[in-house]
């Protein structure tokens, strides 16, 4: 009789494979017959990063001084000089024992969220969702609850729909703004009642924030959570530098916290890894004041590339522009009844057009399609009306 086969963790096992390879491998199927390819599938920057972020990058690199160990919660430079931006930016007070780095903002969400709840909690999120927060959850064995976002709602929630939800046994509400997939940006009025919320039930509130650099408004602060007396005891924003400064290979995210939720991410950083890479904290502490005016004119490019896109879907009848914000739109597609991902991939493989299918946030959002407009070009975002156009399955 043949020895049992060892068996894999059923949390992890049933969760299906990530899903940019598969979208990433229909694309490298087109064969090139309308042009180029239109890529508008992961979440990457569409231009390089500064020389100046390069040439930080290579001199920290090459250095000894962080080929060891360092600080589990950051770099201690890069914590106070990131505290005092999100300072500013916020009006608040923040200083750097507010701040614990992470490799990656996907990192990020990993440490908040096994910082308050475990296996059998819930975590109480919005759909349509981010894959990876909902996969996160999967595999740590915690609880999902959706409150939906319509469409007509501007794919916002309502207030009411959170208080709802926001029942016993909810550990914490996540939510993405600007939003991924859709784009929407969460007014501050907004995040204030739901925060009235969290508070008033003790539910932490964990917000990513990983977009806010592209907001359409230079220097208004996104909300006033930060000036709230007692913020501390229940609010969590999480951040990607990868964005801003076109490093995402070079995985750096940050948490901004009260100092006893930062003691516990830094429990949990001890064992995921130890401590973010050393080089790039380095780096971006350095960059991150002398570059300010080269992220505030890529703001600017990526609100020309939403307006182009505006522009192309005003001339597309069938095709509904849903929502659109900061690096994405969320697009209805014209085929009733077809999953979305069947739609994304004839558009790859024949119209050269790289897109996520809206499935993958979510089971009631296969009529759209997640077009990350920040990856291209306005000549790209404006050639997706001819391929669009006349477009058939």
């Amino acid at each position: 009789m043949p020895a049992p086969k060892p068996a894999f963790n059923s949390l992890v096992h049933r969760i299906s494979p990530p899903p940019v390879p598969s979208v990433q491998a229909w694309a490298r199927a087109y064969g090139g017959a309308k042009g180029p390819l239109i890529d508008l599938s992961q979440a990457v920057p569409g231009y390089p990063a500064h020389p100046v972020m390069l040439e930080l990058l290579g001199q920290t690199a090459a250095s000894l001084a962080y080929t060891g160990y360092g600080p589990i919660e950051g770099e201690r430079k890069l914590r106070e000089t990131y505290a005092a931006h999100v300072a500013d930016l916020y009006g608040a007070a923040l200083v750097a024992e507010n701040i614990h780095i992470t490799s990656g903002c996907n990192q990020a969400f990993i440490c908040a969220v096994m910082a308050v709840a475990g296996a059998g909690d819930t975590v109480l999120m919005t759909e349509p969702y981010y894959f990876n927060h909902e996969t996160t959850l999967a595999m740590l064995g915690i609880g999902t609850r959706f409150v939906a976002c319509r469409a007509e709602d501007g794919f916002l929630p309502r207030v009411e729909a959170v208080a709802a939800a926001l029942d016993t046994g909810v550990k914490a509400l996540a939510l993405v703004s600007p939003n991924n997939p859709t784009g929407a940006v969460y007014p501050p009025d907004l995040l204030a009642a739901i925060a009235d919320l969290c508070r008033e039930r003790g539910v932490w509130l964990i917000l990513d924030e990983t977009y806010r650099d592209f907001l359409p408004s230079a220097g208004e602060a996104p909300h006033a959570l930060f000036r709230r007396d007692g913020w501390q005891d229940f609010v969590v924003s999480l951040y990607s530098f990868s964005k801003s400064f076109c490093i995402p290979g070079h995985r750096l995210g940050a948490i901004t916290a009260g100092p006893a939720f930062i003691a516990e991410v830094a429990k949990i950083m001890d064992n995921l890894q130890i401590c973010a890479p050393r080089a790039a904290q380095a780096a971006v502490e350095q960059a991150l004041p002398r570059l300010a005016g080269w992220r505030e004119e890529n703001r600017l490019e990526i609100l020309r590339r939403a307006e182009a896109l505006k522009d192309v879907m005003a001339g597309l009848p069938d095709w509904q522009l849903a929502a659109v914000g900061a690096y994405f739109a969320f697009v209805r597609h014209p085929f009733a009844g077809v999953s979305s991902a069947t739609v994304a991939e004839a558009l790859a493989k024949r119209a050269g057009v790289s897109c996520i299918p809206g499935g993958y946030f979510g089971p009631d959002q296969e009529g759209y399609l997640r077009f990350a407009f920040a990856n291209a070009d306005e000549e790209g975002i404006r050639a997706l009306s001819a391929r669009l156009d006349g477009f058939t399955l």
